[in-house]
């Protein structure tokens, strides 16, 4: 019987089951995909945000959008149209009933697992296709699988020991290709790194206005230190840099804010006949407030398993 057994809904970044249903029959096979489940919720930052995993009976389709990814498992001859359907069907209501602030925070699993109630009553409505497909217009998602259908992952892909490690890279376009191996996320955002992100923008444009007028003042009086005009641009760079190193994760990130923080400090030093003890106090303060929030905004790391 072709029908919708189970679905889940998990934060992407680090597995973290934030609702699912609770009729999981416990058949050897659905044992089974309880395992695939859970090999799943820990890749799912490193997957395309439409997928399939194909387990012989039954299938496991799961979309993933703004950090949140909805999961279902269903017998091997369901519609994909409608698999898709019902995955998008979750995803609105959960967007419309919980904000993202709420999912960022959460810290336990299964925290709203009241949404289960919404899962069960669309699981038996699409369960019920004969009923289902008069009421629905499927010819918008069956245009959109057509044109970027859900990636297949295949079972040896999931178990191998280095993860997806040996899958073909190509540019994902929803044709059966995984993108490049994808960069490490960082946590989101916080108040105090978008306030050390614009004041360091804001000291490396008072830098390269500074080395502008050095520039200017060297053309004008031959005696000027050309050197003046280096320190000033090599304070613009370190501080662009710092704003880089707060937004992309790179290799030795904690070092690279630590070294550039040296030659902030440096440069003031240099230029201290040029700036009064204001100036000084403030390039120095700003320069080690986002050497600061690099080190506070670590890469995501993972949860422990939740037994998705």
């Amino acid at each position: 019987m072709s029908m919708i057994l189970s679905a889940s809904v998990v934060r992407v970044r680090d597995g973290l089951p934030l609702s699912a249903s609770t009729d999981y029959e416990q058949s050897t096979g659905m044992q089974e995909c309880r395992k695939y489940f859970k090999m799943l919720a820990k890749k799912l930052s490193q997957l395309p945000d439409r997928c399939t995993l194909k387990t012989g009976q039954y299938n496991i389709n799961f979309i993933s959008s703004l950090g949140v990814s909805y999961m279902m498992l269903c017998t091997e001859n369901y519609p994909s149209v409608l698999a898709f359907c019902f995955l998008d069907e979750l995803q609105k209501e959960f967007i419309t009933t919980y904000n993202m602030m709420k999912t960022n925070t959460a810290i336990r699993p299964y925290c709203f697992i009241e949404f289960d109630n919404f899962i069960q009553r669309t699981k038996q409505r699409y369960n019920n296709t004969r009923s289902l497909s008069t009421k629905m217009n499927l010819a918008d998602m069956q245009t959109e699988i057509k044109l970027r259908p859900p990636y297949q992952i295949s079972v040896s892909e999931l178990g191998s020991a280095n993860g997806f490690a040996h899958v073909s890279v190509g540019e994902y376009k929803g044709t059966g290709k995984i993108s490049a191996a994808p960069h490490q996320h960082l946590e989101p955002v916080t108040l105090p790194g978008i306030v050390s992100f614009v004041l360091s923008l804001l000291c490396g444009a008072l830098n390269l206005i500074r080395g502008f007028h050095a520039i200017e003042s060297l053309l004008q009086n031959e005696g000027e230190d050309f050197s003046y005009v280096i320190a000033f641009f090599l304070g613009t760079a370190a501080c662009l840099y710092q704003c880089y190193l707060f937004v992309y994760y790179t290799g030795w990130r904690n070092a690279k804010s630590f070294l550039t923080f040296g030659l902030i400090c440096l440069c003031n030093m240099y230029l201290y006949e040029l700036r009064n003890l204001w100036q000084l106090f403030f390039h120095v303060t700003v320069g080690a407030f986002s050497t600061l929030q690099i080190r506070l905004r670590q890469p995501q790391g993972k949860s422990p398993d939740y037994n998705v």
